[in-house]
């Protein structure tokens, strides 16, 4: 369940929000004149979707696509297509050769 209360909360019921976020593992949304303002999360949940946003630029950095997962999904329906053309390790290894060498 989504956790929404007023950021006044934050200073009259501290160790209530503080349940929810530690013990609970619940972020807790706070508003300002019925405005979102902010999220309080666990320093460890923090830290858990730093990494994962950190993993996915990683992975879109190494293989150059914005968006993993629907590069993922097309080589999925490309190796599923039966003209799809699959090369051995050692054709690999020397495509790779001749390209690197410039040939």
């Amino acid at each position: 369940m989504i956790n929404i209360r007023p950021v006044s909360d934050l200073r009259n019921k501290y160790p209530e929000i503080e349940d929810l976020v530690l013990r609970e593992d619940e972020a807790v949304y706070l508003t300002k004149n019925g405005y979102g303002s902010m999220v309080v999360l666990s320093l460890e949940k923090y830290s858990e979707m730093l990494k994962a946003l950190d993993e996915e630029k990683l992975l879109e950095v190494q293989f150059g696509v914005n968006d993993i997962d629907k590069a993922l999904e097309e080589a999925e329906n490309e190796s599923n297509n039966p003209n799809t053309k699959y090369y051995s390790h050692e054709e690999m290894k020397q495509m790779a050769r001749r390209i690197i060498d410039g040939k």
